[in-house]
């Protein structure tokens, strides 16, 4: 029988985090309480970077960015993850399925790349601070913010292609919350082996940008040697907030998409950690640490109740 390249699958059932009815009524409340947080904290930053006069340095140019992707990235999978934990039938179309394929890839390659611009960012203002307003010119940020959403963007339309091509005859069944490439390989009615090698080297995309991080954070650190007690504070303050956010999202992300994956019980719970904890986590962890944020919110809503 000749197999047709056509997709008879026109569904997927998504199995979700749990079966548990109990266990699912409680990640209703607690996910949509964190979903509330990531959109509330995350837009609070972009309003307070936009509006204020003192935080225009690249560094929040690059962090008002993050905390719109963050909005993105966490949109794109925790409403419908919300909203599934209501309903029994968690069904979601082939077209949904695929553009929830896209956006998670998209926004969360994008993120990567700001991160380790960010990262590049701190090492000249550590490593090269005579010579960091001749190179972090606001043009210079605004082509990497635009590198960084175009890298996402081809990386994404590569991993949503190769998708798109598998045929998908039943069974429908995916064993997550969301739509990514690897539950949906387990499902293609084909050989699948070359198409997880380029998947892969999706996440060789992740591990690089982490080596790249890491490397410029040796040179940073190694360099405050030179500086006085009160600059390094300052530069380990900055690089500080920056490496929790990069292990919290590069971590689990690296995990997930760069081993043949054989558990994808672990590869959900794992993957709620880069979706919904990290965006969650980022502006906290930018604005409990950093003194200059605090005072432009304190500024702006002082501001907002004293025009009122």
């Amino acid at each position: 029988l000749p197999m047709e390249n056509a997709s008879s699958v026109k569904e997927f059932i998504l199995l979700g985090l749990s079966e548990n009815q109990g266990v699912q009524k409680i990640c209703f409340v607690m996910f949509l309480f964190f979903y509330v947080i990531i959109v509330a904290g995350n837009l609070l930053i972009v309003i307070t970077i936009i509006s204020s006069q003192c935080l225009t340095s690249p560094m929040y140019f690059f962090l008002c960015y993050l905390s719109f992707v963050d909005i993105c990235y966490s949109s794109v999978t925790a409403p419908k993850m919300i909203a599934d934990f209501l309903v029994e039938n968690k069904t979601i179309s082939f077209v949904g399925c695929i553009s929830q394929l896209f956006g998670v890839h998209f926004f969360g390659c994008t993120e990567i790349f700001i991160l380790t611009v960010m990262a590049y960012d701190r090492y000249v203002a550590i490593c090269r601070p005579l010579h960091y307003t001749a190179l972090m010119t606001r043009r210079v940020c605004g082509q990497m913010v635009i590198g960084s959403w175009v890298g996402g963007f081809v990386h994404s339309m590569v991993q949503t292609l190769l998708t798109t091509r598998l045929p998908f005859c039943g069974p429908n069944k995916i064993d997550h919350y969301f739509c990514d490439v690897h539950p949906l390989l387990q499902l293609a009615c084909t050989d699948t082996y070359a198409v997880g090698i380029i998947v892969a080297a999706g996440g060789m995309i992740a591990l690089s940008c982490f080596f790249l991080l890491v490397i410029s954070y040796i040179v940073i650190l190694v360099s405050l040697k030179r500086q006085t007690h009160e600059g390094r504070q300052k530069a380990l303050s900055t690089c500080g907030s920056h490496i929790t956010v990069v292990i919290l999202f590069f971590g689990p992300c690296t995990f997930v998409y760069i081993r043949p994956s054989s558990n994808l019980l672990e590869d959900k719970s794992v993957a709620v950690f880069y979706t919904v904890i990290t965006p969650m986590l980022n502006p906290l962890i930018y604005t409990l640490r950093n003194e200059e944020v605090k005072r432009a919110m304190r500024k702006l809503w002082g501001r907002k109740s004293g025009s009122k």
